[in-house]
């Protein structure tokens, strides 16, 4: 059973996953422009609906966390359980959100199991968390599952063992575009461009292999480098990205789903976050 502070996650980790939906224009990913369903194959309308449906999944998530005394393996056993129950309630209502949910599961139950609502906090409890095997995942392989072995990368399990080191990258450059004036659209997608120039991304490697995700760091990279999205330089340089991932089919769906999470964790603090105004400068990455 769940109670309202575990509704409340749920509901923050919800909205976090729509944000990211709605922002635009995301380079080679499904955001409100795609109503002809050119890159994901589903409607964006379908994707936020989709997206609301994991809110009973992340609510029983959170409410595991508080049953369990600590990271333990039999938690991770359930989130997990949890979590394959909830992409099938995803796949009744349109279906997307797999990598998206698997973050977001982890974080909501780091957040329930830290002391405070820092983000080294909870991105620190969800590794600890994510460091016990699911002993009853299915044992089939994924494509990048992989690409994970055949390169070498990380892989979303490896992301959350480490503490999601791109979600906290991400919060970095949320807050440096923020300060530096950027909108709020801007920011997220400085954010976002952020975790695409550095992430091994397992489903690019199955797509394009080493020498495309090269490419996808590169073209990130030059969007960041012309002075990040809020100057008219950054914005041509993305248009330009976003035009050469959607010609060659590429979707960086790991980076987006970090994304998420990401805007999950710094809500958990947005009312004690001051207002965005002139800072130092421009968080880069590359």
């Amino acid at each position: 059973m769940t109670d309202h502070r575990d509704e409340l996650l749920a509901g923050a980790a919800v909205r976090a996953l729509t944000g990211q939906l709605a922002l635009a224009p995301k380079p080679g990913l499904p955001d409100p422009r795609d109503l002809a369903a050119r890159v994901s194959r589903r409607d964006h309308a379908t994707l936020r609906w989709s997206a609301v449906a994991l809110a009973p999944g992340l609510a029983a998530m959170a409410a595991a966390a508080r049953r369990n005394d600590g990271p333990t393996p039999r938690l991770r056993a359930e989130l997990g359980a949890i979590g394959r129950g909830t992409e099938h309630t995803a796949r009744l209502a349109g279906g997307g959100h797999r990598g998206a949910l698997f973050v977001l599961g982890l974080l909501v139950a780091g957040a329930v199991q830290s002391p405070s609502a820092s983000a080294r906090e909870v991105t620190a409890a969800a590794g600890r968390i994510a460091a016990h095997p699911d002993r009853n995942a299915p044992r089939r392989p994924s494509p990048g599952s992989a690409m994970a072995v055949t390169y070498g990368a990380a892989g979303a399990r490896g992301e959350a063992r480490a503490g999601f080191p791109h979600v906290r990258r991400a919060l970095t450059a949320l807050t440096a575009s923020r300060d530096a004036g950027a909108t709020e659209t801007q920011a997220r997608l400085d954010a976002l461009l952020t975790v695409v120039s550095s992430l091994r991304d397992t489903g690019i490697l199955h797509a394009a292999g080493p020498a495309g995700l090269r490419h996808v760091h590169a073209g990130a990279c030059a969007v960041l480098e012309a002075g990040s999205t809020a100057t008219a330089a950054g914005a041509e340089a993305l248009a330009a990205f976003d035009d050469d991932l959607r010609t060659r089919g590429w979707s960086p769906r790991g980076s987006a789903g970090l994304l998420a999470g990401a805007l999950f964790v710094d809500g958990l603090a947005s009312s004690a976050r001051p207002a965005a105004g002139p800072g130092a400068g421009t968080f880069t990455a590359c």
